[in-house]
């Protein structure tokens, strides 16, 4: 795709064809939501976009839309310069750090999020050394992940011998300590409509290179957040100083020098996909986040009732002001929808988000949900009651393990308890297996099947996988009567959980709704 080192001509072809292609490609999640966000910076720069919330559904479907950003895009002025690799303009990267690239920079790996390990880079950090080169191609993704979902460090970059002390300060990008929602369609002309939303002031230009256009932060104060100045803006903002060095013959990379880039300040309007679970200590929400240990499905309610929300205020009060509310304005299933637009469609939500331990990013996580207008309410309550019942299950997993602990470790150890316990606890295997039966259900729900039967057996085959997964554990107990009392304690609490007045009543033997 973004294969040659004058990217115009290609970018141009992909959104003039932007229907025929599926999705963009990238070794991971991250690299492709980093490639949709600069598709979207350049149809907001090229006055590609909606002019109304009330013309969005309808737009969405014109398979032309993305013409004009195509067309803006072929009559760049020749002045301005889309080269990877030009001397004073490259593209998405920070000329200033030529001088110092070939003494101070490091291997193309460093380019790559997952390549890096800690972010705190003045550690033992050989690995970055290594030569082998990236393709073009490789690289522009790379350089655009690490502009978008960037983690918080130190850059291995000597500030006082080139640009500034604070230029080793690595803030974290904007996206890389939250969960990014895109709407994916049938298409990626579909999908760029879907995340293209009205603008009521300036759309903003786009940031082609470091050096041209607005006035950017140096190196010798901590930096000042900026204002942004539109979503073309805010969609192609360089979170990081980079520069990348070609072989000989244009091919490859095989340096690079990467430091701290822009931070913006950023308010609700800028962060229109945004879901929110709860308050910072500070009293401001905060948005959903990527994390090791709990899926993104656990929490795939939040999606569903920011929709359900928007719908219920009105669609007379529907400002289409963020991604939810535009999904509300799409008429339900069976309702006439407006002249040339299509009655029923389908959209996934696609969240992503970068797992990180501090300053070592871990793992990239991502889920798809599906959503059908009209569905926003039964969405929700299958995927809220799918989650309770997913947690209840957990619960007794871990009272049944336990159970088991206290009868086979008569007289433990303090320090010894957590992995004793960690012996019978089949909690991991429970999550494991539960995505597939809960993609399931929302599958179920989206295609109007009823709630209420799917969530029963939905119930029914988690809590019947759950109690073999425990079974499983305490096989490894002893063959003698200690063995044989602390299997049957732990199997008694786990079927005694699911009996209790407090236990949902989608699970055999629950009583409460």
């Amino acid at each position: 795709m973004l294969d040659d080192r004058l990217v115009e001509l290609n970018l141009v072809e992909l959104l003039h064809d932007a229907d025929g292609v599926r999705a963009v490609e990238g070794g991971t999640p991250g690299e492709q939501v980093a490639v949709v966000e600069f598709l979207l910076a350049i149809c907001y720069a090229s006055g590609t976009y909606p002019e109304s919330a009330a013309e969005w559904p309808a737009w969405v479907d014109r398979k032309d839309a993305l013409r004009p950003a195509a067309e803006w895009l072929a009559k760049r002025p020749e002045d301005e310069v889309w080269d990877l690799f030009h001397p004073e303009e490259p593209l998405g990267q920070n000329a200033l750090l030529a001088p110092f690239l070939d003494k101070h920079g490091a291997g193309p790996a460093q380019l790559v999020i997952e390549r890096v390990g800690d972010y705190n880079q003045f550690f033992d950090h050989h690995h970055l050394e290594h030569p082998s080169p990236l393709s073009v191609a490789e690289a522009f993704r790379a350089m655009l992940t690490q502009h978008v979902y960037g983690p918080a460090g130190r850059a291995r970059i000597s500030g006082k011998e080139t640009l500034g002390a604070t230029i080793t300060n690595l803030a974290a990008t904007r996206l890389g300590t939250r969960i990014r929602v895109i709407a994916l369609g049938d298409s990626l002309g579909e999908t760029l409509r879907l995340n293209l939303a009205p603008v009521s002031g300036p759309a903003g230009t786009l940031n082609r290179t470091w050096t041209v256009g607005k006035e950017r932060r140096g190196f010798t104060a901590k930096a000042t957040p900026r204002t942004v100045e539109g979503p073309a803006d805010l969609h192609s903002y360089l979170g990081r100083s980079v520069l990348l060095r070609p072989t000989r013959t244009g091919e490859y990379v095989d340096r690079v020098l990467l430091g701290a880039g822009e931070v913006l300040e950023l308010g609700d309007e800028h962060l229109q996909d945004a879901v929110y679970l709860g308050k910072k200590g500070d009293g401001t929400r905060k948005p959903l986040w990527a994390s090791a240990t709990r899926a993104v499905w656990r929490e795939a309610h939040a999606l569903y009732a920011a929709v359900d929300e928007a719908r219920r205020s009105g669609g007379g009060r529907n400002d289409g002001s963020t991604l939810y509310r535009r999904l509300a304005l799409f008429p339900p299933e069976g309702v006439a929808p407006e002249p040339g637009q299509r009655p029923a469609r389908r959209v996934e939500l696609w969240t992503v988000g970068l797992v990180a331990k501090q300053t070592t990013a871990i793992a990239w996580v991502d889920g798809t949900f599906p959503f059908a207008p009209g569905l926003e309410a039964e969405l929700y309550e299958a995927s809220y009651r799918g989650s309770v019942l997913a947690e209840f299950l957990a619960g007794a997993l871990y009272k049944a393990a336990y159970a088991a602990w206290r009868v086979a470790y008569p007289n433990p150890k303090p320090t010894d308890k957590v992995l004793q316990i960690a012996r019978f606890d089949a909690r991991e295997r429970h999550w494991e297996a539960t995505r597939e039966p809960f993609e399931l259900l929302m599958e179920e729900t989206a295609l109007g099947e009823d709630v209420g039967a799917s969530l029963r057996e939905y119930a029914a085959a988690i809590a019947t996988a759950a109690r073999r997964f425990l079974a499983e554990c305490l096989d490894s107990l002893p063959r003698n009567a200690q063995g044989a009392k602390a299997r049957a304690a732990a199997l008694r609490r786990f079927d005694d959980e699911l009996g209790q007045p407090k236990a949902p009543a989608e699970l055999p033997g629950g009583t409460t709704a």
